[in-house]
This record gives structure tokens, C-alpha cells and sequence, in this order.
């Protein structure tokens, strides 16, 4: 069995070889989450004074937006790949936010005092914790009484076409096994309460649900498969697998099947997350 920090060591070289697309296509995936961060962060109630934690920051989000509304506060982003953190500093220093730093570390072991936030987010980071009660557990620890957590996971593959296209079209070309639902994958808190179920028994009360529709939007069919193709951890993995005839025919089936969200000079296609906010 392939133990936690192996999981761990994984994720980590996974994200820091997908940080530069990510850097590439920042605009576009911060229009796209932007709704879900939007919902996060007034859940929340942010301070002007906010002391505030972001996990599994990724580039920094929503914890640059946290910053920006708490000029008095101070936000610590936080992730297991330097490398995302780094495009997240740089992103910082462009936006002019001055009130935030960047630590290297698991969700599962915080290097952070008890007590020491307001709040903390982590959107899109949970279904990757090789061990979600002990994130959670962390995450509670280090809450000031009355503070409050907003997480964010993906639902159902279905609800979500705009990462569905194309692993059904490489599903097609390549063996793709079934994700084990006892390990970290993309949509392994899709189910309603799953995360409600950890909030609540690590202690967090007052929780509660909200689903947040997004959309990633492209210029063209092309520009959409250039991107999926390089940010999407599950899809990037995948076509590392095939030769350049089946990666061909990959890429006209997710250029056939996408064509049916274009309009008016967009590809718009749709997807939805849950929020899940809870309080300690």
C-alpha cells in the first residue's frame, strides 16, 4: 500500500511540472474558479484585520483576493509544490499585495501555532489529502475559536463536461482505470456531505453546502484543447501515455465534442463545484 508521503512526494512533482501551464494559462483559470473563491470568501466575513491560511494554494487563490480585502491582515499561502508558489508570489508582486507570505507544507501537518487564524480556505484541495481527518483536524487546531473554514471540491464528472471531454476522448485511446476511491483523485468528494462529514466530525459546527456554477471559456475549440491538454493533472498524465497518431485522434474528438459550446465567437463550457463552509 502505498503509504501517505509517497502520496505526497506524487502530488508534489505532479504540481511543480504543471506549474508553468498553469502560470500560462493563470487568466483563464482564475475566470473560471473566480465564481467559486467569490462564494468562499463571503462565506467567510474577512476583516479588514484578517489573519488568514490558504491550502493548497496553488498559484493564490483565493488567498491574493483575502489579502486584498484585508489591507490590516496577513495571509500565509500555502502548498506542497514551491514551484505553484512561486507563480503565486510572482502574482503578488504584479497585484502589489504586500500582506501575504508563502510556506511550503502538508494539510496534514501545519507548522503553524493553535489558534493562530480567523479563517482558512482550501479551495480544491481536499479530494487530494491522502488523509482528509487528519487535514481537518489541523485545519481546526490552528482556527481561532468562532473561525471559520470554506472548502471547495468538484461534483459528479457529468456535471463538470469541461474536463469530462476530454478524458472520455483519451479514455477511448488509452486504458484509464477507475479512480480508487480510498486515495486522492479529482472527484473523490464529489458525493453531497462528504466533506460536511469531515467538518463535522473534526469538530466544526454551523456547516453547510452550496453548489457554485463555473465555466472555462476559450477563444476557440483549438485554444481549449491547447490548454486542457497542459493543466489538467488528470489529462496531462494521461497523454504522456500515447503516440502521436492516438494524441491525433484525441484531439479531434475534443475538438468535435466541444465545438457544441461555441457561440458567438466563445467556447463556454460548463462545469460545478461545492462549497462546503464550516465554523469552530
Amino acid at each position: 500500500m502505498t503509504s501517505a508521503e509517497e502520496i505526497r512526494e506524487g502530488q508534489r512533482a505532479t504540481w511543480a511540472g504543471l506549474s508553468v501551464s498553469w502560470a500560462r494559462w493563470d487568466e483563464v483559470i482564475m475566470d473560471q474558479l473566480r465564481p467559486v473563491g467569490e462564494a468562499m470568501i463571503e462565506a467567510l466575513g474577512v476583516a479588514d484585520d484578517q489573519q488568514h491560511l490558504d491550502i493548497a494554494s496553488g498559484t493564490g487563490e483565493p488567498g491574493l483576493t483575502v489579502a486584498q480585502r484585508a489591507p490590516a491582515g496577513h495571509v500565509v499561502l500555502t502548498d506542497l509544490a514551491a514551484e505553484m508558489l512561486a507563480v503565486a508570489e510572482s502574482r503578488a508582486r504584479a497585484q502589489g499585495i504586500g500582506n501575504v507570505e508563502t510556506r511550503v507544507c502538508s494539510a496534514d501537518d501545519l507548522p503553524f501555532p493553535d489558534a493562530a487564524f480567523d479563517s482558512v480556505t482550501v479551495r480544491f484541495g481536499y479530494m487530494f489529502f491522502p488523509d482528509p481527518a487528519a487535514a481537518t483536524a489541523e485545519i481546526a487546531r490552528v482556527l481561532k475559536p468562532g473561525g471559520r473554514v470554506a472548502a471547495s471540491v468538484w461534483v459528479r464528472p457529468e456535471d463538470n463536461p469541461w474536463t469530462s471531454i476530454v478524458m472520455q476522448a483519451i479514455a477511448a485511446e488509452v486504458d484509464v482505470p477507475p479512480p480508487d476511491p480510498d486515495r486522492p483523485s479529482m472527484f473523490r468528494c464529489a458525493a453531497p456531505g462528504v466533506v460536511s462529514g469531515f467538518f463535522e466530525s473534526g469538530g466544526l459546527r454551523d456547516v453547510s453546502e452550496q453548489d457554485v456554477a463555473v465555466a472555462l471559456v476559450t477563444h476557440s475549440p483549438e485554444q481549449y484543447w491547447e490548454m486542457s491538454s497542459e493543466h489538467m493533472s488528470l489529462a496531462a498524465a494521461a497523454l504522456k501515455q500515447v503516440q502521436a497518431p492516438a494524441r491525433e485522434r484525441i484531439e479531434q474528438a475534443v475538438l468535435s465534442a466541444v465545438r457544441a459550446y461555441e457561440a458567438q465567437g466563445v467556447v463556454r463550457v460548463p462545469g460545478m463545484a461545492r462549497c462546503i463552509v464550516g465554523t469552530k
